[in-house]
């Protein structure tokens, strides 16, 4: 290190801001580091602020990751909590400073600075958006005024049905109110494929939300027993809102300092996270990076990416000082693996998704579904987890999964996760060798299932059927389950001829006509697509079978009147 201390000023902290300054301090013990944050806490974890709210964590102590006392005395790390940076001087190389207890300023010099400023709540500029009753979620403050609120309160409206909408659905409910859920697009769980979606949508209505799917909000109105709230095509009355419609980078004062910021309003950063100024780093929500699978440039607030992006930066700005310390990190990128828990249900997700790709214009891809237990099941208590898995056509490259289900979810999409991460393929999946003893797992893990399907797509080995051109394309559809699963309810149309019946009744098909095959799940058409592509027939499998062909039903994507009602799905 030089002789002279160098001096290190990190704007903001929670994640990204805390992660660099404690990072910094086990680099380098000789410069000064001082973290500004104009909240109250400098530390906290604001994904469990719907769980507080909630009741489900008791103590506000919890939530604290770590105090101005704890960074001064284990890190020598000075934290100056509400005080606010209102500019950067980039010539001379310092900021202004307000002390918002007691309106003081001052000016800091730096020799580094590190923006991790985060995001801010979307508050949309519509008609009663400030009226009393109207509530964001973001910091510890905010999760006590709607605590207080929801207390006093009998009914809630959600605008939003992302992540926080979900998690604060479950906790108000949980807290006995009457909750309805609007989402401006026609599904919850944006991020979601729609059919994915759909398996949220039910268990959201199996828990009474009230959903309000495809409306936009227009206005909010007071009135003497509540709030009303006006959306497209209807209204609702309410005691309070919460507005979960999403963030946007907070990165203002990156702007009035003149740097440069993305299309979405991301502070732009190399792979070191160092902005278009060369001693000044930008961390966390604030930034916009490079999406690991698509390689467009995108804004994602999520805790890893924001904790990982802080330890690189530390690392880039001691090299700066003194090329001995270098540590060769940088950034590879954003998969948006993320998770999300309601009533029971889990929802995980990783890489892009179906709908990202048709809008970036890529084609070069197929998708799989599968709805394997999430353990063997002769144990007791097997549960099903539906996954969509989307690899590329050309070399099965992994692309992305999506999974819903009550149990071993999270481990499934963490395994797919690090295959992405590192560039595997579908047969990469096939073979891989993961832990099993009944009560986890089987022999052939969801994950080695999910490669054997893609797998045997990619050898030629199974052909796969759109379910979107199910009725677009001249083809016979054949369903191989048994009479009484057929009878209990089919998709219009269909042949059925239950597949320990398929050798004999052969002759009833023609090898003249492309075959598509469904049965409950996928296993059972798999077996008939090899029994048939040996006598020579043209056949598709429509992957993952009823229950896949029930998300796209639930989801609007498929004509509902397709079914029979025989005797229900």
């Amino acid at each position: 290190m030089q002789q002279s201390r160098k001096r290190i000023l990190i704007i903001g902290g929670v994640a990204g801001g805390a992660s660099c300054a404690a990072r910094l301090r086990r680099l380098c013990e000789h410069c000064e580091i001082v973290l500004i944050d104009k909240g109250e806490h400098v530390s906290f974890a604001n994904c469990g602020l719907p769980y507080f709210v909630g009741d489900v964590i008791k103590e506000e102590q919890k939530l604290l990751v770590a105090t101005p006392d704890l960074f001064q005395n284990r890190f020598n790390i000075e934290v100056l909590v509400q005080h606010e940076v209102t500019a950067i001087d980039r010539q001379a190389k310092t900021v202004s400073v307000t002390n918002l207890q007691d309106g003081s300023e001052t000016e800091m010099h730096y020799d580094a600075l590190v923006l991790s400023t985060g995001a801010k709540a979307i508050r949309p500029p519509l008609e009663g958006i400030d009226l009393p009753g109207i509530y964001v979620l973001r910091t510890i403050p905010d999760s006590h005024k709607l605590k207080a609120a929801a207390k006093n309160a009998k009914r809630a409206v959600i605008i939003g049905g992302g992540f926080i909408g979900l998690e604060m659905a479950e906790n108000l409910a949980a807290l006995n109110l009457q909750v309805t859920l609007i989402e401006m697009a026609k599904q919850v769980m944006p991020p979601l494929d729609p059919e994915m979606a759909a398996y949220v949508k039910s268990c959201l209505e199996e828990n009474n939300i009230a959903l309000r799917l495809g409306c936009a909000v227009e206005s909010f109105q007071q009135m003497d027993n509540g709030l009303v709230v006006h959306y497209a095509g209807g209204q609702v009355e309410t005691d309070i809102v919460l507005l979960a419609i999403g963030v946007t980078p907070a990165s203002e004062l990156a702007q009035q300092a003149g740097l440069e910021v993305g299309a979405r309003g991301g502070i732009k950063v190399n792979k070191t996270m160092q902005t278009s100024d060369p001693s000044i780093w930008a961390v966390g929500d604030v930034v916009e990076v490079e999406d690991f699978v698509s390689k467009l440039k995108v804004t994602v607030p999520l805790a890893g990416p924001a904790n990982r992006q802080g330890r690189i930066a530390a690392g880039a700005i001691l090299e700066t000082f003194n090329p001995a310390l270098c540590r060769k990190l940088s950034f590879r990128g954003v998969q948006g693996t993320a998770v999300c828990q309601v009533f029971g249900l889990t929802i995980a997700l990783t890489g892009t998704s179906e709908k990202a790709l048709q809008r970036s214009g890529i084609t070069n891809y197929q998708t799989i579904y599968l709805h394997p237990g999430h353990h063997v099941s002769y144990y007791p208590g097997a549960q099903p987890i539906h996954l969509k898995l989307i690899y590329r056509r050309t070399d099965g490259r992994v692309l992305g999964v999506q999974a819903v289900g009550k149990a071993g979810v999270t481990r499934r999409v963490d395994v797919i996760a690090m295959a992405i991460q590192m560039g595997a393929t579908v047969f990469d999946l096939e073979e891989s060798e993961l832990c099993y003893a009944p009560q986890f797992g089987g022999a052939k893990d969801p994950v080695n299932m999910a490669g054997m399907i893609a797998a045997n797509n990619l050898r030629h080995d199974l052909e796969l059927a759109d379910w979107h051109q199910l009725h677009d394309t001249s083809h016979v559809l054949l369903d191989v389950r048994s009479e009484g699963e057929f009878a209990g309810g089919h998709i219009d149309n269909a042949v059925n001829i239950p597949l320990e019946q398929l050798r004999k009744r052969i002759d009833e098909l023609s090898s003249e006509e492309e075959i598509w095959l469904v049965c409950g799940v996928g296993q059972r058409a798999y077996y008939a697509v090899r029994l048939l592509m040996q006598r020579g027939f043209k056949v598709k499998v429509l992957s993952g079978g009823m229950q896949t062909y029930r998300s796209f039903v639930n989801a609007g994507l498929i004509d509902s009147q397709t079914i029979t009602p025989a005797g229900g799905q």
